[in-house]
């Protein structure tokens, strides 16, 4: 059984080797038949019977490597005691930490941190609450939160599982953005409990990023914090594959010569991030948006089960459009897919209007495979990395709040969001812009100092700053 094609990683097996009998030529040839690569070797230690050796491999992938640990064991004198991936590698003990700004380092210092000085800046703070800002880790500071119900493209696998993501989005924030995040990752799936868990920990933060939580539950959630916490919330998973998404778009229209009022876009999965994709074109200028479901457009001549539905048909379709996509998308300027694989095809893509613009978002299999749709598409855009023009939420989150945090916003409204998409949008000059160049690396350094600049701005104007921001 051959290794197949996939995402080549590197793994490291720890083999026990009986020296008077394995053969290290079995060995190779066994990995290169396996369709694996040898990069290292390693001996971790050595005795007149056995040595230990760590070989770090290159295979096609993850899924392939306990295959290929079972050729391996099979080999005479060769015994398989662990293999290791470079990723489990990087998360073993977890990848963040916390650290002291100051070091304790004598009797005086330990009565200024905690007893008896801490008292003072306590009563400070019980005086004008306002000065946990200054005083606290709160001003910079925010809460990571899921309940492991939609993470990534694994579905509901629970909070356990979901820590690393939110750790990772801790490292993010704090790389991309100086912003110090933690990751909450709560056991439980009941929308009330949720609500006051989060209002009871809200004090010590910022700001709340929720993150992986399954919809419709999503929708009232964020709502409801929104309204009853004076700090920003926001759901990643919605609006900040919508605010990357507008920037994509603009920069794509820029390149087709067409304007936001002009287009008919169709999408297709009417969830959390389908919602806040819709609302945040619909406030940019967009005015013509048809949202299908696997049942067909959604329109007003239907009462829907899903009382978000019902509010999706009167705030979009302004035709009444019925039918399925096949049927919907004749003309349409605009396909963007939040969905499944392999529902858009280039049947479809012929219909559409001249320069079709399409964004498959689906991960990790887009709506169409783009190798397939390219020949027929102005410009294509996915979710995924090894494809151009990626629309990655890593662009939007970090300096959305770094902007929310230094000008101390109540909250992250549209004109917030808007602002941020037009800002990721401004760092692909002219000169750069090209179909295979509508968005920002991630690693650019431009990105988290203007969406930050625009964040900020769009506060003061819309009147939910409350504070100057720094220089």
């Amino acid at each position: 059984m051959a290794i197949g094609k996939g995402t080549s990683t590197h793994i490291i097996m720890r083999l026990q080797l009986d020296v008077e009998v394995f053969s290290f030529g079995e060995i190779a040839s066994c990995i290169s038949n396996a369709g694996g690569d040898i990069i290292g070797v390693d001996v971790i230690s050595s005795s007149k019977t056995h040595t230990i050796r760590d070989i770090t491999v290159n295979v096609p992938g993850l899924k392939h490597s306990r295959h290929l640990g079972e050729l391996i064991s099979k080999l005479k004198g060769v015994k398989v005691l662990q293999i290791s991936d470079r990723t489990f590698l990087m998360h073993l003990g977890g990848k963040i930490e916390t650290a002291l700004k100051t070091r304790i380092k004598n009797r005086e210092d330990l009565a200024r941190v905690y007893t008896p000085g801490v008292a003072n800046v306590c009563t400070a703070i019980a005086e004008e609450p306002e000065k946990a800002y200054s005083l606290t880790i709160k001003r910079n500071t925010i809460a990571v939160i899921s309940d492991g119900t939609a993470v990534l493209g694994l579905g509901n696998i629970g909070p356990y599982a979901a820590m690393p993501v939110m750790e990772g989005k801790a490292m993010l924030f704090k790389q991309l953005a100086n912003v110090d995040s933690f990751p909450i990752c709560l056991d439980t799936e009941d929308t009330e409990e949720i609500i006051r868990t989060i209002k009871a920990v809200a004090p010590a933060f910022g700001g709340i990023n929720l993150e992986d939580i399954s919809a419709p539950r999503c929708f009232e959630i964020e709502e409801r914090l929104k309204q009853e916490l004076d700090i920003p919330v926001f759901h990643d998973d919605q609006h900040g594959t919508a605010v990357v998404l507008l920037a994509g778009l603009l920069n794509a229209l820029r390149i087709t010569n067409k304007r936001l009022e002009d287009i008919k876009v169709v999408f297709t999965g009417i969830g959390a991030a389908g919602m806040a994709c819709t609302k945040i074109l619909l406030s940019a200028g967009v005015r013509n948006i048809i949202g299908v479901d696997r049942h067909g457009a959604i329109h007003r001549d239907v009462q829907y089960d899903n009382p978000y539905w019902n509010a999706y048909a009167k705030m979009t379709n302004p035709d009444n459009l019925k039918g399925s996509l096949s049927e919907v998308i004749v003309g349409a300027d605009v396909f963007i897919g939040v969905s499944a694989p392999g529902i858009l095809k280039v049947e479809d893509i012929k219909t559409m209007a001249k320069d079709p613009i399409v964004f498959a978002m689906a991960n990790p299999e887009p709506e169409i495979n783009p190798d397939i749709a390219e020949p027929y598409v102005r410009v294509m855009a996915t979710g995924r990395s090894d494809y151009p023009n990626q629309i990655n939420n890593v662009l939007c989150f970090p300096g959305i709040f770094r902007g929310a945090l230094d000008c101390r916003a109540s909250k992250i409204n549209e004109e917030m969001k808007v602002a941020a998409a037009k800002a990721i949008a401004s760092v692909v000059s002219d000169e750069e812009l090209s179909e295979s160049y509508i968005i920002p690396s991630v690693f650019n350094d431009k990105v988290v100092e203007r969406v930050r600049a625009a964040v900020v701005q769009a506060a003061h104007q819309t009147g939910v700053a409350r504070k100057e921001p720094r220089p």
